[in-house]
């Protein structure tokens, strides 16, 4: 088992850990990940939702066995600032076509995308206007993961009769993570220098212990003796479970996703939450990923 996140070493945190990255210009989100990986020297690594070559900002990615958590990163919302390009004068009601945007809306994947081209629902939380320009456009939009943000600036520009596009983009959130505490490559580079000089302190700040990807899930404590009985694949049992923080109990349609740990906060596992605490027995938490 893990020691506490806030004690281990800065170097243990390459092999369980998490850099929150600023994606520069150019290269792909892939590309950007393949070099973290082999900077650190760890054998795998995996980002937290894919950004086009041109788009910049929040991209926190997951090194060695934190890969294991890339899919928390579905359950959370992201944000960006965009520049949505008009194509003629801003007319008069762009507050109210915004405001109409908000909340559930339906969008088909562009043609060069990873996904099926199906229609399906986006939840759109917040799009505001920064600044407006001319016939230029700052929004910040916080949106469901999975949201296209180019598609948005084009539908904007049918629902506002001018038409538009989408110029600049920059992700400044990932839930849980923003745009306060970016690494860029060169940080990244400069703390894995100074720690083979043994001054691990610029380490410690650009690469953070795995369980900061967690902290948006609700959250169970489990006994030492549970812990041990996950890392042998078992799920986790009513007399293991020590509290459940941030979720209320299950409904027949909704199993969430909660993250497990020791009392000393080490993550154990992700699973979906299937009962409740104060469960005498059975099963509460079914597994989804081991991480012990």
């Amino acid at each position: 088992m893990r020691g506490p996140p806030g004690e281990r070493p800065p170097t243990d945190r390459l092999d369980f850990g998490v850099v929150n990255l600023d994606k520069p210009p150019g290269p792909s989100a892939h590309q950007v990940t393949g070099w973290v990986r082999d900077l650190v020297g760890v054998d795998r690594a995996a980002h937290a939702g894919t950004l086009d070559p041109k788009v910049t900002g929040c991209l926190p990615i997951l090194l060695g066995d934190a890969t294991r958590l890339a899919q928390v990163f579905l359950e959370g919302a992201k944000e960006y600032v965009a520049v949505l390009e008009l194509h003629g004068p801003t007319p008069d009601d762009l507050d109210a076509v915004l405001a109409a945007f908000e909340g559930p809306i339906q969008q088909k994947p562009p043609k060069k995308s990873a996904v099926t081209r199906r229609l399906r629902v986006r939840t759109i939380h917040a799009l505001d206007p920064l600044d407006v320009e001319e016939r230029r456009v700052l929004l910040r939009i916080r949106c469901e993961s999975g949201t296209y943000v180019r598609k948005l600036c084009h539908d904007l520009g049918l629902a506002l009769g001018t038409g538009a596009h989408m110029g600049d983009l920059r992700r400044v959130g990932t839930t849980p993570f923003d745009d306060t505490d970016l690494v860029s490559l060169h940080d990244l580079t400069d703390a894995l220098a100074f720690a083979e000089d043994d001054d691990t302190e610029l380490l410690a700040a650009a690469v953070q212990p795995a369980e900061r990807a967690l902290a948006h899930l609700p959250r169970v404590t489990v006994a030492p003796s549970a812990a041990r009985e996950v890392a042998e694949g078992a799920p986790v049992y009513a007399p293991g479970v020590l509290s459940i923080d941030g979720a209320s109990g299950t409904n027949a349609d909704e199993s969430p996703l909660v993250a497990c740990y020791t009392p000393n906060g080490a993550a154990v596992c992700l699973g979906r939450l299937v009962g409740t605490a104060d469960a005498e027995s059975g099963t509460v938490v079914d597994l989804e990923r081991v991480l012990v």
